[in-house]
């Protein structure tokens, strides 16, 4: 990007996607960021090398310098309509990047890897009958 009075400014990948990440998780009806998998992955090599990658786990970008195309893979929250969420996500995303960092944003695709359930709904199916052998 141009500046007034010459110079250029950049904008690093990670820190476009960290704004990303923020906009997409205050979405109500996002559990989490990416998937189980990775979230566990990213933990660990954050716990390794002492970095941060959990901040924008989950969400991938590409940047120009003009604009910005952003994926956020989700878990979301049971009992909410994933469209509903996906459209408001793809919308926090769009505002935050274009507001906070200055870049057009040419696309913000969501993909919804999970449902997280209640404890209440879990438990259901994991229930043994009366009488029936445990698994310890």
């Amino acid at each position: 990007m141009a500046s007034p009075g010459g110079g250029r400014t950049a904008i690093a990948e990670q820190a476009v996607a960290k704004v990303a990440a923020i906009a997409a998780r205050s979405v109500p009806g996002v559990h989490a960021l990416g998937t189980g998998g990775a979230r566990t992955l990213g933990a660990v090599r954050d716990a390794v090398a002492g970095s941060d990658s959990s901040a924008t786990a989950g969400v991938h970008v590409e940047v120009g310098e003009t604009e910005a195309a952003v994926d956020v893979t989700l878990v979301a929250d049971y009992g909410q309509p994933l469209t509903g969420i996906a459209d408001a996500v793809r919308t926090a995303v769009y505002a935050a990047v274009e507001d906070l960092v200055g870049l057009n944003v040419v696309e913000v695709n969501v993909s919804i890897a999970d449902v997280h359930l209640p404890e209440s709904l879990e438990n259901r199916g994991t229930k043994r009958p009366a009488g029936s052998p445990s698994a310890e």
